[in-house]
C-alpha cells in the first residue's frame, strides 16, 4: 500500500497516483482491474475521486495502443514500454482526449507523479500531442488480440473494435418482467427485452429508484440470455453451476425455478447471498467444487456459466485485452464441467452452457465437442430483437452488435437435452 499523500499535495493528485498504480497492476503484474482496484482505491476518501481514478485507468487501457502511438510520434527516442513516464503520459492523454479534462488540470495533477523524473519531457510530449495528434474513431486492438479475432471473426473484428470505443450503458434485469414498461418509464430508460431496462451511464446505482426494494439488479443484456433460454420454471428444479455473484441465479428464481446455486468461492457466494437477499428471492446456496460435488437427485435443467477468459466483457473491462490468460487450461475445465453437468439432468431435462468470451475455443469448439446430449436449437423468438441464432442453433454476440442501442457484451450459449 502506498504511503498516504502529503498534507500539502495538490487535490486530485492522489486519484491520479491511484490510476497509475492500477495501470501498473494490470500491465506489469497481470492483475484483473476489479481485483486490483479495491485495495488501491481504499485510501481515497471521496467517492467521486475513486470513480475518477478508475475511469482514467480504464480509458488508458481501452485506448492503449493508440495512446502509445501518439507518445512515440512525439518523442525523438522511444520510451521503454515499462517507463514510468510512458505510463504517466498514457494517463494524462486519456484524461485530456477521452475524459475531456482541461489540459492545465491534467498537467498540474500528472507531473507530480514524476517526482525526480523527466517532468519536462512529459510536459513537452503531452503538449505536442494535444497540438498535433488525436485518437481514431475506434480503439486499435492490441496486436495479439487483433490477430486472434481477425482469424476468428474476419467479418466482425472492425465492428467489435468500434463497440469498445465508449463505456457501455447500464443494463438492469427486473425481478418482475411483467413490470418492464413501468420500470422503463420510472427510470427513464428503454427496454430491449422483457425484464430488461437500459439506462445511460452516470450516477450511483444505489441511488436509483427500485434499488432498495430489490426491484432489479445490474446485468448486461447478453448475460441475461442463457437463463432466458430455459423459460418459465413453474416450480421445476435447476442447478446453476459457477453461480456467483448471482445474476443468472436471480433470473432463474424470479422466473419460478427452484434454484440450487453452486460455487466453490466462499467470498463470491457471500456476495450472491447479499444480492439474493436484496431482491427478496429464495435460493438454495451450496459451497462446493462442481468437479467434486454429487447431487442427491437429478435436475430438470442445469445452467453452466463456465469460468472463461471473459474477453466478451472487454467494453466494460478493457483490462482483459492486456492480460495473458491460459485458455487451454480453461477449455479443459469447461469440458470437464460440461461432462459432469450432462449427467445431472433428468431424461427430459435441458443443459445450457454459456461463456462471456469471444474466443471460439471456449464457445463454439466446446459446443461441437458435446456428444452425449442432443442439441436443442435456440430460436430467434428466444432472443431480443436484432439478435439471431447462428446456423448451428447457438447464440453468439459481440460488442459490435446492437450498436444503435449502445451495444452488447460478447457471449456464447448453446443448449442440449437428453
Amino acid at each position: 500500500m502506498a504511503p498516504p499523500p502529503a498534507s500539502d499535495e495538490l487535490p486530485g493528485v492522489p486519484a491520479r497516483r491511484a490510476a497509475l498504480r492500477l495501470l501498473d497492476a494490470v500491465l506489469r503484474r497481470g492483475d484483473p482491474l476489479d481485483q486490483a482496484a479495491p485495495p488501491v482505491l481504499r485510501a481515497i476518501e471521496r467517492g467521486d475521486d475513486r470513480a475518477l481514478a478508475l475511469a482514467i485507468a480504464q480509458e488508458a487501457l481501452r485506448w492503449l495502443p493508440d495512446l502509445d502511438r501518439l507518445i512515440d510520434a512525439a518523442t525523438r527516442q522511444i520510451l521503454p514500454e515499462d517507463a514510468k513516464a510512458r505510463s504517466v503520459l498514457r494517463l494524462m492523454l486519456a484524461q485530456a482526449l477521452r475524459l475531456g479534462l482541461p489540459p492545465h488540470a491534467v498537467i498540474a495533477t500528472g507531473l507530480p507523479l514524476l517526482t525526480g523524473g523527466p517532468r519536462r519531457l512529459a510536459h513537452g510530449v503531452f503538449s505536442a500531442v494535444l497540438r498535433s495528434g488525436g485518437l481514431p474513431a475506434s480503439p486499435t486492438l492490441p496486436a495479439a488480440v487483433q490477430a486472434r479475432w481477425s482469424a476468428a471473426w474476419p467479418s466482425r473484428v472492425d465492428a467489435i473494435a468500434a463497440g469498445l470505443a465508449v463505456p457501455p450503458p447500464l443494463d438492469l434485469a427486473l425481478r418482475d418482467a411483467a413490470r418492464t414498461a413501468e420500470w422503463a418509464e420510472r427510470l427513464g430508460g428503454v427496454s430491449l427485452a422483457p425484464g430488461h431496462v437500459r439506462l445511460a451511464r452516470g450516477g450511483a446505482i444505489e441511488s436509483l429508484e427500485g434499488f432498495s426494494e430489490g426491484a432489479w439488479w445490474v446485468q448486461d443484456l447478453a448475460a441475461s440470455i442463457p437463463a432466458r433460454l430455459l423459460g418459465p420454471g413453474e416450480g421445476r428444479r435447476v442447478l446453476d453451476l459457477c453461480a456467483a455473484p448471482g445474476g443468472k441465479t436471480m433470473q432463474l428464481a424470479a422466473a419460478g425455478w427452484q434454484v440450487t446455486a453452486l460455487d466453490k468461492s466462499a467470498r463470491r457466494l457471500e456476495r450472491l447471498r447479499e444480492n439474493v437477499a436484496r431482491v427478496g428471492l429464495s435460493v438454495d446456496v451450496v459451497a462446493a467444487d462442481a468437479m467434486q460435488w454429487r447431487p442427491s437427485e437429478l435436475y430438470d435443467a442445469v445452467l453452466i456459466d463456465a469460468p472463461c477468459s471473459a474477453t466478451g466483457t472487454c467494453r466494460r473491462h478493457p483490462d482483459v485485452l492486456h492480460r495473458l490468460v491460459d485458455q487451454s487450461g480453461l477449455e479443459d475445465l469447461q469440458r470437464a464441467l460440461l461432462e459432469r453437468a450432462s449427467g445431472a439432468i433428468r431424461a427430459d431435462g435441458r443443459l445450457v452452457y454459456a461463456v462471456c468470451s469471444l474466443e471460439p475455443g471456449e464457445g463454439e469448439a466446446q459446443a461441437v465437442w458435446v456428444k452425449a446430449l442432443g442439441p436443442v436449437p435456440i430460436t430467434a423468438e428466444q432472443l431480443p430483437a436484432g439478435l439471431s441464432p447462428t446456423p448451428e442453433g447457438w447464440f453468439r454476440s459481440d460488442p459490435g452488435m446492437l450498436a444503435e442501442h449502445g451495444g452488447i457484451d460478447g457471449f456464447f450459449a448453446a443448449m442440449w437435452g437428453k
